[in-house]
């Protein structure tokens, strides 16, 4: 399944349609960035909107999936089964969420008593006796002294410089915010688990105006080298029922607990914030 040809090709079912992607957007529940990740070939829609998607782009499922428009009755039969599918997807996750709540009232439990302890360690170094401690087997380790600042800006600008070499405008820039959550160091590796935010603008009848962009978490792998930091490769989870399989094998837990807050601990408004700081610096 080839996700730039699909990205393709809801773009061009969308603009047929006469829609904006923040139009086809309200129409499916999701923000106009999610749309853009998947004209882009980012990100797949979640199995659960292909049924809504292929409605409002008046397409079927089969075509979406294959990225083109099909003339075959045959692949009737392929869409009723695509259809069934999803209604069980639906079922599933209904009984995820009950799952969910159960496994919240747990988690808020441990939460509470491994403050507790964590209360208990304290007090005992401040009593000058010596602790050593495990959570879940994550063992304390000190922080890493490095310069994270470099680190950062160096990655800033491989994804300025990935975004605007598909640029369609010629006064088209891109700008990115990030939030670091854990930099990890090995040998002359850093490995840096973030949240990226990225907007590409462009001026028009003076207007500034959205042309693409992304909000999804990444992992960066940086080397060293000559006192310069360079970006060796990034990961990042697939989209729709990939999702959490990929966030579990690609961060780890305590990152993960983090990132599950990203849209209510305030870090989305921080970065949306920050992006509106440099278009303002940048343009005005």
């Amino acid at each position: 399944m080839k996700q730039d040809k699909i990205g393709k090709f809801i773009a061009d079912a969308r603009k047929k349609k006469k829609m904006t992607q923040a139009m086809l957007a309200e129409k499916l529940g999701v923000s106009d960035r999610t749309i853009g990740n998947w004209e882009n070939g980012r990100n797949m829609p979640d199995l659960s909107l292909f049924k809504p998607l292929c409605e409002c782009l008046d397409i079927s499922i089969y075509e979406l999936l294959n990225g083109e428009k099909i003339s075959d009755d045959n692949d009737i039969k392929k869409e009723e089964a695509i259809y069934k599918t999803i209604d069980y997807t639906k079922k599933t996750i209904t009984h995820e969420k009950r799952i969910f709540k159960t496994i919240l009232v747990t988690i808020i439990i441990l939460v509470g008593t491994l403050i507790t302890l964590f209360l208990i360690d304290i007090n005992r170094m401040r009593n000058n006796k010596p602790v050593f401690f495990s959570t879940w087997g994550y063992l304390y380790t000190p922080a890493i002294n490095l310069d994270s600042a470099k680190i950062e800006n160096t990655i800033k600008n491989y994804l300025i410089e990935e975004a605007e070499e598909g640029k369609h405008h010629d006064n088209e820039k891109a700008f990115v915010s990030m939030k670091t959550y854990l930099i990890r160091e090995q040998k002359d590796k850093y490995y840096l688990y973030t949240w990226v935010l990225e907007n590409s603008y462009y001026v028009e009848n003076s207007e500034i105006k959205l042309d693409s962009g992304y909000s999804m978490p990444f992992k960066f792998e940086v080397m060293k080298k000559d006192d310069e930091f360079i970006v060796t490769n990034k990961l990042f989870p697939r989209d729709g029922s990939y999702y959490k399989t990929d966030m579990k094998k690609i961060f780890p837990n305590d990152v993960l607990k983090e990132m599950d807050n990203f849209y209510y601990d305030g870090t989305e408004e921080e970065l949306k914030t920050d992006i509106d700081n440099q278009i303002k610096l940048y343009f005005h």
